[in-house]
C-alpha cells in the first residue's frame, strides 16, 4: 500500500510540474503573439540575436506551444519534461549572457514576467529548471508505465 501511494505521489508531481510549465508557456506565447511587434522590436534589440531576429520571435512562441501541446499528451510527456527543461536553461543562459555582454539590456518577455527584475528573472527560472530536473527524474524511463505508458511484455504468447 505505502508503495502505491509513493508512486501515485510521483504520478501528481509530474502532473503538476507539467502543468506548471504548460501555463508558463502558453501564458508567455500568447503575451508575445499578443504583442507581436513589441516582442520582435525588443528582441531585435539584443546583440545577441539580432542577426536571426525574425526566425527567433516566430521561433520562440512556436516552441513553447509545442512542448505545451507535448506536455498534454502522455505519449510524449517525458521528452516534453527535458524540452521544458533545456528552454529553461537556453532562457537563462540568454539572460546571463545580455547581463555580462551587452551595455544594453532589452527585455523581449511578454507579460507579467516582464515587470520583474533581471534577478528576479534568473530565481524565476532557476525555479523551472529545478522542477524541469524533478520531472524529469520522476518520470524516468523505469517509470513511464506509471504515467501513462502501457507495458509491453517483450515476447507476446500468441
Amino acid at each position: 500500500m505505502q508503495k502505491k501511494n509513493i508512486k501515485r505521489a510521483k504520478i501528481v508531481t509530474v502532473e503538476i510540474i507539467g502543468a506548471l510549465f504548460i501555463l508558463l508557456f502558453i501564458y508567455a506565447a500568447v503575451s508575445k503573439v499578443k504583442d507581436f511587434e513589441k516582442f520582435e522590436v525588443q528582441l531585435g534589440k539584443s546583440p545577441l540575436v539580432n542577426p536571426f531576429v525574425s526566425q527567433i520571435a516566430w521561433g520562440v512562441p512556436i516552441l513553447e506551444i509545442s512542448i505545451a501541446l507535448m506536455l498534454i499528451i502522455k505519449r510524449t510527456q517525458f521528452i516534453a519534461l527535458y524540452m521544458a527543461f533545456t528552454l529553461m536553461v537556453v532562457f537563462s543562459a540568454y539572460i546571463i549572457a545580455i547581463l555580462k555582454f551587452s551595455s544594453y539590456i532589452p527585455c523581449s518577455c511578454g507579460g507579467i514576467i516582464e515587470n520583474m527584475t533581471w534577478t528576479q528573472h534568473l530565481y524565476f527560472n532557476t525555479l523551472f529548471i529545478m522542477l524541469g530536473i524533478i520531472g524529469v527524474l520522476l518520470y524516468s524511463k523505469k517509470n513511464k508505465e506509471l504515467i501513462g505508458h502501457k507495458r509491453e511484455s517483450p515476447n507476446p504468447v500468441s
